[in-house]
């Protein structure tokens, strides 16, 4: 112990003289961590390593990101987390790529593991009606055909992770499980070579199919969980036009791309790079930095950023920053560490299962020792200690968390929201405030004519045939408005549209068009021009029509609701003021996230609700999150749960389903305590055979299954 002391001191001493200059960051894929135990063995351990400054676990997506001096290499932080018992590699080059490998191997072995299970109960039924002697030996000889290789295929996670743990010296709650499996596969198979009445298969192969079953259950929800980054990354041009000195121009993958390259930039066309426009003058999609639900224009000598969509006309960008150094890989960065803040929730279940494992051996122990002494023989005696180790096997208690938040989500996606995942639910009834965003999420995010009412037939007419040639979003809300008062277009011909002025035509011998209003306004507006007439049309995005309703069921629930957004001040001072809460407008990615983490250092909780690309480290920061349906792929994959339709009421519904999830939790746990409660003291008492445990285990499982079903009603 003062061995160890003395360690740890070395330790935290070599941390304060680490250089700054000299510290690198890695991450490493850890898929053997089960539980509290290993984040805490991790995260406590690690950092004694020499070299090593600090070691921070993702339990979610199974990383470790560490913090270390330059001259430790990633192969010696790979050791390092060997000699702790824990396989690890690092992170591939996109660290953000997930195939759900893990989520495949356990549901091909849920079905081998049902398989087997359904045939051997089928076997089973016939000897539990009395069949004997040889009819019963055929029978079990045929169960153990089909357990025994069951068992091999589908016990590979458990009997793997025990591996590990005992090879390292340590033990996890895989170590009972893989030994009450094995000892009672083994007892039924000498049964049955030696014409027992009892054989053990199908209580063997239960265990392992509802323990599979949870298991996938949570891998499944996890790989939902991380996937927002990538979707972030994936809206960065994959390269770009570069030109050379002779004014040739060639493709250069962005990966390739390098500060003072000269990038042709056409129209529709992603940047790959953040850089200057050095030529020429276009309109930018750039709201996710911004917000900004308008097309941003911009001229020579203005800053273009990676991601950003040039809607209009080439322009020739000077690159400034490439790759990693790009403003949206930062926004990427600060959600990947906004969600390494997560890595240290730990689930109610998981916390339990650290005392597991030692408690069951100990139990196991116990019984076997006891009933030696007692005279009962070791064939008795085994059969005591296995049952034991069935019967307390934490399947329920697996089951309490993730069997509600399934039931919930599945509720809650009747009512158009869609839970990613499962702990979303535990942190949605935990928030204790709303954040939200406007453009997109109290609004549609689809600017409207508000002033259609001036115009005549043939002016609609007119209006609809120019909105429907144009890409710009004021004529798609315009076209989309014309279309749903059931008006029909015009015939113009000789269409042209030029960038920053407009769209323009020949009807009926008159010139025609939809241009930019020569005086600004409050408000996004167009000009509509029929020969020598001209009409002004003015936008809003309205809010969504229950956004009132939404904003006083949250307060009835007991959080207040408030505005963060990227768009202008005046803006959403306006929508703050008709709804009554706090707004406040022109934050950037940056911001947003610094009022979020400021909230949680004073003890808040909050929830972001949020569409833009530029929500995104906000969402992933936030205690909990919630995006619209129609919201970028990187806030949807970055959010914890989706809502679909116009509605906003699922925001509230969410919360009540969650507080209502967690009570069902806590009976879920009462349920599962209660079993070992009254189940351990009969299993030790030798009143429970293998077979009984595992019936009575499943029992308990399917009890936890039933409570949680109830939760169909509460999204009614």
């Amino acid at each position: 112990m003062a061995q160890r002391k003395r360690t740890a001191v070395n330790a935290i001493a070599s941390l304060q003289s680490f250089d700054p200059d000299h510290l690198s960051d890695h991450r490493f894929t850890v898929p053997g961590m089960r539980c509290a135990g290993c984040i805490g063995k991790i995260e406590r351990e690690l950092p004694l390593v020499s070299g090593v400054a600090e070691a921070r676990v993702n339990f979610s997506a199974k990383r470790v990101a560490v913090r270390h001096d330059t001259s430790v290499d990633e192969a010696d932080i790979v050791h390092a987390l060997e000699r702790l018992g824990f396989e690890a590699q690092p992170v591939a080059a996109n660290p953000l790529a997930q195939d759900g490998t893990e989520t495949k191997r356990l549901l091909r072995a849920v079905a081998v593991a049902g398989f087997g299970m359904m045939n051997i109960m089928l076997l089973s039924v016939s000897v539990w009606s009395g069949a004997g002697g040889v009819t019963r030996d055929l029978f079990h000889w045929l169960s153990a055909l089909i357990a025994i290789p069951v068992i091999a295929y589908s016990g590979r996670p458990f009997f793997a992770s025990a591996i590990m743990a005992l090879r390292y010296g340590r033990t996890n709650m895989d170590v009972p499980i893989s030994i009450g499996i094995l000892l009672a596969t083994g007892l039924s198979i000498y049964e049955t070579a030696t014409g027992g009445e009892h054989a053990y298969f199908d209580g063997a192969v239960m265990l392992l199919f509802f323990l599979l079953a949870g298991r996938a259950l949570d891998a499944g929800m996890r790989d939902k969980a991380r996937s927002g980054i990538a979707g972030l990354l994936s809206h960065m041009g994959r390269g770009a036009s570069v030109v050379a000195e002779d004014g040739t121009t060639r493709w250069i993958k962005a990966e390739e791309l390098q500060p003072g390259m000269i990038m042709m930039v056409a129209a529709g066309e992603a940047l790959a790079a953040d850089g200057l426009v050095i030529e020429g003058a276009t309109n930018i999609d750039n709201a996710m930095l911004t917000g900004e639900s308008r097309p941003q224009p911009v001229n020579p000598g203005m800053t273009v950023h990676a991601g950003a969509s040039n809607l209009s006309d080439p322009i020739r960008v000077e690159v400034t920053a490439t790759s990693d150094d790009t403003a949206i890989a930062e926004i990427a960065r600060l959600m990947d560490e906004a969600g390494q803040s997560r890595s240290r929730y730990v689930r109610i279940a998981d916390r339990a299962a650290r005392f597991y494992a030692p408690a069951v051996h100990s139990l196991a122990v116990l019984a076997f020792a006891s009933w030696m002494i007692a005279g009962a023989g070791w064939h008795q005696s085994l059969i005591i200690a296995i049952a034991v180790l069935i019967i307390t096997c934490p399947c329920a208690l697996g089951l309490a968390v993730p069997a509600a938040q399934v039931v919930a989500a599945n509720a809650l996606l009747k009512r158009g929201l869609l839970v990613k995942d499962g702990s979303a639910l535990e942190r949605l009834a935990e928030a204790d405030m709303v954040l939200f965003d406007k453009t997109g999420t109290l609004t549609l995010g689809r600017p409207r004519p508000i002033s259609l009412g001036e115009l005549d037939a043939d002016g609609r007419a007119v209006a609809l045939a120019l909105a429907q040639a144009s890409r710009h979003p004021l004529s798609k809300g315009l076209a989309a408005a014309l279309q749903l008062d059931g008006v029909s277009p015009a015939k113009i011909g000789q269409i042209t549209e030029v960038s920053g002025s407009g769209i323009s035509g020949d009807w009926n011998g008159l010139n025609v068009g939809l241009h930019r209003p020569k005086t600004a306004g409050d408000a996004p507006a167009s000009e509509l021009v029929i020969g020598e007439q001209s009409v002004r049309l003015e936008f809003a995005d309205g809010l969504r029509p229950d956004t009132s309703e939404t904003l006083a069921a949250l307060t009835h629930l007991g959080l207040p609701s408030h505005i963060i957004s990227g768009d202008r001040s005046e803006v959403v001072n306006t929508v703050g003021s008709e709804l009554q809460i706090e707004a406040r407008g022109a934050m950037l990615p940056q911001e947003k996230l610094g009022r979020i983490e400021a909230l949680k250092t004073s003890g808040h909780r909050p929830m972001m609700v949020g569409d833009g690309l530029n929500d995104g480290p906000a969402l992933a920061a936030a205690h909990v999150s919630i995006a619209p349906g129609t919201a970028s792929d990187v806030s949807q994959q970055a959010a914890d749960a989706v809502f679909v339709g116009e509605s906003l009421l699922p925001v509230a519904s969410a919360i009540k389903v969650a507080r209502e999830t967690m009570r069902v939790v806590r009976q879920n746990f009462a349920f599962a305590i209660g079993y070992n409660v009254l189940a351990v003291p009969l299993a030790l008492a030798g009143l429970v055979t293998p077979l009984v445990a595992a019936i009575a285990m499943s029992g308990s499982s399917l009890i936890v299954v039933a409570n949680s079903l109830r939760l169909f009603r509460a999204a009614k």
